[in-house]
């Protein structure tokens, strides 16, 4: 690929990461719970979820999932319905008041909050839109193979998107730890929560 080529890519894959989105939200009502610890844990975890989808893109995996009603309507169903499990769990973590941000965790909790990140990244079918309608605009098959251009953009793509979650992890934890901020903490879980059904229910209502 040239390199005017993957510069405009880069250029492009930041302006889109930068940009709040689902995954931010993730990011953001992690990070009130446990510092800056968990939300890196969720930006690693949503990393992940970003390769397999470089993966299945390069497999033919997406393709097959955006072709067949049936697997897509799974895929985007299992992802609303953890969206919304998560969400639940944030409206509840408000309501009992233990949005209290902690020191510490347990080794169980960070681990869980990495696979709830690799967990949504996977079930979400927009994710996998995203790489079969983005990355292929950048390949050029007559410069070498379609197939080894998208693993490389998926991985670009990955390792670009992470670093944007990971600094919105650790701008997170400076705002949420700042003197005062844990009086809020309750009220803005509960914003995560409703956020996080509500994007639930876009996820499950969209079309194909």
């Amino acid at each position: 690929m040239e390199f005017n080529s993957m510069m405009l890519f880069v250029i492009a894959c930041l302006t889109i990461n930068l940009i709040p989105g689902p995954d931010v939200i993730y990011i953001v009502s992690n990070t009130m719970k446990g510092k800056m610890v968990s939300g890196m844990k969720a930006a690693l975890g949503l990393g992940v979820g970003y390769f397999f989808h470089t993966l299945a893109a390069c497999v033919g995996l997406s393709a097959i999932i955006l072709s067949s009603a049936l697997a897509f309507s799974i895929v985007k169903w299992l992802g609303a319905l953890y969206l919304v499990y998560l969400g639940v769990q944030a409206l509840i973590s408000m309501y009992k008041g233990n949005s209290r941000v902690v020191v510490s965790e347990s080794k169980d909790t960070k681990g869980n909050i990495f696979m709830q990140g690799v967990v949504v990244s996977v079930l979400n079918p927009k994710v996998a839109l995203f790489f079969l309608s983005f990355l292929p605009q950048f390949i050029n098959t007559s410069t070498g193979s379609a197939a080894s251009q998208l693993l490389i953009l998926g991985l670009v793509f990955s390792v670009l998107a992470t670093l944007c979650n990971v600094l919105y992890a650790t701008v997170g934890s400076w705002l949420f730890n700042r003197p005062n901020a844990g009086r809020y903490t309750r009220i803005l879980e509960g914003v995560s929560g409703v956020l996080l059904i509500g994007l639930a229910g876009k996820i499950a209502l969209s079309e194909r």
